[in-house]
């Protein structure tokens, strides 16, 4: 990570995961560009990665609302100046709340405030809260505002909805979509000889993936380094099926989009982003070819009515 702030120049701060940068994320993040704006600084999101508990307790990685890339973008949405990735090491996670505070805070960011949610912790075992930063505040010379809870947000609601299948509930939760991305590869190509062609998305690793069943939502082409750009920006109403294709005697777990009414997209290599905004059914198996093509058809035509508006 880099300083985040240019030679002398002193910065507003905000600090954590923002995994998912969701409503209570937003309304920490919102404070710190209004408090660097009435200032004159520069303000800065701090965000770590990988998750602190897979470094703390490695296979413990709770499932993943966003990719760095994603948050990174939505926190620049929000109008940050900097938004620096910082990887989150065992050396990290073993300073005291006092060494954070200096060589981080007030050493590499010359925050002149810190802008956090009421529920923040820091340092080694989580042993500092927002009172421990205020006072530290004092010591370094920046001050701590504390932004209150979100009733009812947090990342770790999100995910148990998303467990559920939820995604209307994420989606209010998180001001926007659940998002997944990943590059299309080959799958079966059973859709396509069913008549649905689906891009069949392989998901980044720790990806919160909603429950299985059928799914209304967007698929959309993210330009990303080194992948191809065909479609740049474009962006489909789609039907979406998560699971294992019972009828089909089961295959590996997949998320595959099938953007409405289009059999003409090449896709293969393309880095997607699948949108979940409501859930159609559960999965079932049908005993027969014709009784799934028959569902396809009202699942496709309940997933235009939801996304036409």
């Amino acid at each position: 990570m880099g300083p985040g702030v240019q030679g002398s120049e002193r910065s507003a701060v905000t600090i954590g995961v923002f995994d998912g940068v969701h409503r209570g994320h937003q309304r920490v993040v919102e404070r710190a560009v209004a408090a660097a704006r009435e200032r004159g600084l520069r303000s800065v999101a701090v965000v770590f990665e990988p998750h602190p508990a897979e470094v703390v307790r490695p296979g413990s990685h709770p499932a993943r609302l966003s990719t760095p890339r994603r948050r990174s973008e939505l926190l620049a949405g929000l109008g940050v100046d900097d938004v620096c990735v910082e990887e989150f090491t065992l050396e990290l996670s073993r300073m005291s709340p006092g060494e954070f505070a200096q060589s981080m805070l007030a050493d590499r960011l010359r925050a002149a405030v810190v802008v956090v949610g009421a529920n923040f912790t820091f340092g080694h075992r989580a042993a500092g809260d927002t009172e421990t930063l205020a006072a530290l505040g004092e010591k370094y010379d920046f001050t701590v505002e504390v932004v209150p809870l979100r009733d009812g947000v947090s990342s770790t609601e999100i995910r148990e909805r998303l467990v559920a299948g939820d995604v209307e509930g994420a989606t209010a939760d998180l001001g926007r979509p659940h998002r997944v991305e990943g590059v299309v590869v080959r799958g079966y190509q059973r859709g396509r000889q069913l008549g649905f062609p689906t891009a069949n998305v392989e998901t980044q690793p720790h990806t919160a993936i909603p429950a299985d069943g059928v799914y209304a939502g967007w698929l959309e082409c993210v330009p990303v380094a080194n992948l191809p750009t065909v479609y740049k920006g474009e962006r489909w109403p789609a039907a979406i099926s998560v699971g294992t294709n019972p009828t089909f005697e089961g295959v590996p777990r997949t998320v595959e989009a099938y953007a409405l009414d289009r059999d003409d997209l090449e896709l293969y290599g393309v880095h997607v982003a699948v949108d979940f905004c409501a859930r159609l059914r559960g999965n079932t198996r049908f005993d027969s070819i014709e009784e799934l093509i028959a569902q396809i058809h009202a699942d496709v035509d309940q997933a235009r009515r939801l996304t036409s508006g």
